[in-house]
């Protein structure tokens, strides 16, 4: 794949839903990439026999058993998460972790929903006032001042290298950082300041954020607090991308055939919201995929003009 590279469909996560849709997408002839890491779907660690057709499986073996059937019919997969997304005139255009950049005529997020939160004291009672779930939304309001970003993944380091760029200073707080060796190093190699080893335990603060308490005993003076434990959660890629959320504000909203309120953006599984179901995830994947391919073919046909007829599908 070269540095970047236009595809007609690219999907954000690599659970149920985002592999039914490559699957589906990639059947109609064209051209698909699948961006996520296979063991952070929530199906990874569980065992199913409640699906049609299975009477008990594990959803390792789910998972690598669809990613095999999308490859086998031609979708590309790279095991990355997603740190910026930008919508230009032509296409979407994604950054990855390492740095790679592709552009997509449509996408589908897939990405499910991330339990992200501590549980610490603190937590809920200074949320809004220092406690946030979001960069991307309220980095704006922490510009001048000590910050610290929690999490060890995709999210967090993407958020940590967002934030030097408005806060005073930056610490990220985690047990290991989990993310690909560029952005370990982009991230080692910039001013935030790593606390690796270590857990918050609680969140200090009156009216609000004053500090963190730590696993080790000490105590991190800051004046906010974002956790972003995982990959961009729903919140990060609907305010990237200008799209409607539903009436809590939790999950992206679609309409039946998975389109999200821009056009070219599709959407399934757990980010869509309940019932969190693997069946549920399986077929609006369907849907997505194969209503996403059809987007991305007839822009295709408006941006470059006529060609050639395709296959068709069997």
């Amino acid at each position: 794949m070269t540095q970047t590279s236009m595809y007609d469909v690219v999907i954000l996560g690599c659970g149920p839903a985002g592999i039914q849709a490559a699957i589906h997408a990639s059947r109609k002839k064209t051209s698909v990439l699948m961006l996520g890491r296979m063991n952070k779907s929530s199906l990874f660690w569980a065992h199913v026999e409640n699906f049609l057709g299975m009477f008990k499986t594990s959803g390792e073996d789910m998972l690598k058993t669809g990613l095999a059937q999308a490859q086998s019919f031609g979708t590309e997969i790279l095991e990355e998460d997603a740190l910026g997304i930008t919508h230009e005139k032509r296409c979407f255009e994604i950054e990855t972790e390492s740095g790679r950049k592709v552009c997509a005529r449509a996408l589908i997020l897939a990405t499910g929903t991330t339990r992200n939160k501590l549980g610490v004291p603190g937590e809920k009672e200074l949320l809004g006032r220092g406690v946030s779930y979001c960069v991307d939304c309220d980095g704006g309001f922490f510009r001048g001042e000590d910050v610290a970003i929690v999490g060890g993944q995709s999210a967090a380091a993407g958020g940590a290298l967002t934030l030097l760029h408005m806060a005073k200073s930056v610490h990220l707080v985690c047990e290991s950082l989990d993310v690909s060796p560029t952005l370990q190093a982009k991230l080692r190699e910039s001013g935030a300041v790593l606390h690796e080893g270590v857990t918050v335990t609680g969140i200090l603060g009156d009216k609000q954020v004053d500090g963190l308490k730590l696993s080790d005993g000490s105590t991190l003076p800051v004046a906010g607090v974002f956790i972003e434990q995982g990959a961009k959660g729903v919140l990060e890629l609907a305010s990237s991308l200008g799209l409607t959320l539903d009436e809590s504000m939790k999950y992206i909203q679609t309409d039946k055939n998975q389109a999200a309120s821009v056009p070219g953006v599709f959407a399934a599984g757990d980010i869509c919201g309940p019932p969190l179901q693997m069946a549920k995830a399986v077929g609006e994947g369907c849907v997505a995929g194969t209503l996403a391919a059809t987007y991305a073919k007839n822009l295709k046909l408006a941006q470059e003009g006529p060609e050639e007829e395709e296959k068709k599908e069997e």
